[in-house]
């Protein structure tokens, strides 16, 4: 407790702080409020011995109390029903208040927590521009992104602080890098140590990506900064700074869950009187993790505070997202060619008729074609640069076969769910067992070719039929994931899984991209 005695006067109830960062937090899950409702969850959940109870101020949320096994190793997860997130950042994305048809930037969003949340609240319509520099965290948001099948997500590579000018975003989100002390739980309630280099470095870093975020954001738009830490120098200190001279001014933020305000002082430091209405909660506020937040609105213009520009035309550097990727390599009219023959593959295949299509943008990108729903999106407005790039636009949706055929792939077959249902062939727990297994299923009655291959009502992927046979085309790491889930479902441990292990979100991207072909992180 050393290194924390310094926030002793600031943080309310201190005993109750001190025996709180001492235990392990419980588990938290948030509902994928896009693919299923919070009471069916829980009613799945509770028939499998798990308890759960609600989390004051967080209506998506499910706090863990007990179980039979990890609720990491359940079928829910494993489909992207549910996101394991830790309660106290699920307060970001509602103070933030992202609307279906805005743009919105992440300026550091793997792996991806509060980038799904938001693009659950948008219902999945308008567009999400999230950035990160770190490849493996990269990798890590797109295994969350596809799993819980979000396709407005546009992800970029490259430094927040470089992103490029030429569009203006409704909505921007800073998750700083920071000390992290709020995540201290994890660690038997020892904060990690820090060098004089990183507490000088640091928030200077965290100063610049709020002043870009700014710059990005249109008149009258919002701006929430966050850290989870307790450090004032990363937290108030730089929105201090920021307040003195940027075109923002802070917003009071009000929650309906235990929390503390801003500091308007700390030690020597004395901080603008308007970061009383910023947001601190400590760990045994959500009996989470500890998180500081401050919303500033972005001044300039007619806007009035709170003002929403749905139309894309509005906003300057926003241009429609065209069929082909504009990359000098797709050429437009094969794009439209390649899009034409694959829509008339998934009539013909799996009865997905106009009504649908035209629900979703297509864009082609090499071979493949990517499915999404940014309306719109700022590529148009950016100067080329080797300091960003473009990772992926929403989900990749069909890749040629060994017939150079388009072949559907598992993130298309859950994202079009309800309309492929239909085609779904269903499967017991049983049959998937053996199918993990290496075992072909006999099937009745289906024609030869791709299929969508049910469990307990939901696609869990893509199989191929022969003759009255079927295999699954589920990538290896995904599938060795599933037969440990049925293996903790049925009893009976799973054949070839090891003890203890879990889907990654990064090798689960890894083994997509072998099985789709190309690479995850897009083409150079």
């Amino acid at each position: 407790m050393s290194s924390l005695e310094r926030y002793r006067a600031i943080i309310p109830d201190w005993e109750g702080f001190r025996e709180t960062i001492l235990r392990r937090d419980p588990p938290t899950i948030r509902v994928r409020t896009g693919r299923i409702s919070v009471a069916v969850l829980r009613d799945r959940l509770q028939a499998q011995g798990f308890v759960l109870s609600e989390v004051e101020g967080l209506p998506e949320f499910l706090r863990v109390i007990g179980g039979p096994h990890s609720v990491a190793d359940t079928l829910e997860n494993w489909l992207g029903l549910f996101y394991i997130q830790q309660g106290s950042t699920g307060v970001a994305a509602p103070l933030l208040a992202p609307r279906p048809g805005e743009r919105v930037l992440d300026l550091c969003a793997a792996p991806g927590g509060k980038t799904t949340h938001i693009a659950d609240l948008m219902q999945d319509r308008g567009c999400i521009v999230a950035v990160d520099r770190n490849e493996n965290r990269i990798r890590a948001l797109l295994g969350n992104m596809y799993r819980t099948v979000h396709p407005n997500v546009l992800v970029v590579a490259g430094d927040g602080r470089s992103l490029p000018d030429g569009a203006l975003f409704d909505r921007v989100l800073v998750d700083a890098p920071c000390s992290a002390e709020g995540t201290l739980r994890r660690k038997g309630g020892k904060p990690r140590g820090q060098t004089a280099k990183f507490r000088r470095q640091v928030p200077l870093r965290q100063e610049a990506l709020l002043r870009r975020a700014i710059a990005l954001t249109r008149p009258g738009g919002t701006i929430l900064y966050s850290t989870c830490t307790f450090a004032p120098e990363e937290n108030e200190a730089v929105v201090d700074r920021v307040l003195k001279d940027a075109p923002v001014t802070l917003e009071p933020i009000t929650i309906e869950a235990p929390h503390a305000p801003g500091l308007t002082s700390f030690e020597d430091q004395q901080f603008d009187r308007s970061l009383a209405g910023a947001c601190r909660i400590y760990p045994h506020h959500f009996d989470s993790g500890g998180l500081f937040l401050a919303r500033l609105r972005r001044l300039g213009g007619n806007e009035p505070p709170g003002s929403d520009v749905v139309d894309a035309a509005a906003l300057p550097g926003w241009s429609p997202v065209p069929p082909a990727f504009p990359d000098g390599r797709t050429d437009p009219a094969a794009a439209a060619e390649t899009i034409e023959v694959a829509f008339d593959r998934l009539e013909s295949l799996f009865g997905i008729g106009a009504a649908v299509r035209g629900d979703f943008g297509w864009i082609v990108r090499g071979e493949d074609l990517w499915v999404h729903r940014c309306e719109s999106w700022p590529l148009g407005s950016w100067d080329s640069s080797d300091r960003w790039r473009v990772v992926s636009v929403g989900l990749r949706a069909m890749v040629p076969d060994y017939r150079n055929r388009p072949r559907p792939t598992n993130d298309l077959f859950r994202l079009l769910e309800k309309a492929i249902l239909p085609k779904l062939v269903s499967l017991s727990v049983d049959q998937w067992a053996k199918l993990l297994n290496g075992e072909d299923i006999e099937v009745s009655g289906v024609e030869s070719g791709f299929v969508p291959l049910g469990l307990q009502g939901h696609v869990a992927g893509r199989g191929l039929v022969r003759g009255e046979t079927v295999r699954h085309e589920i990538p290896k790491v995904q599938a060795r994931w599933l037969a440990k889930i049925l293996g903790l479902v049925s009893g009976r441990p799973a054949s070839g899984v090891e003890e203890g292990s879990v889907g990654n979100p990064k090798e689960i991207v890894r083994d997509e991209r072998r099985v789709a072909g190309g690479e995850a992180n897009g083409h150079q």
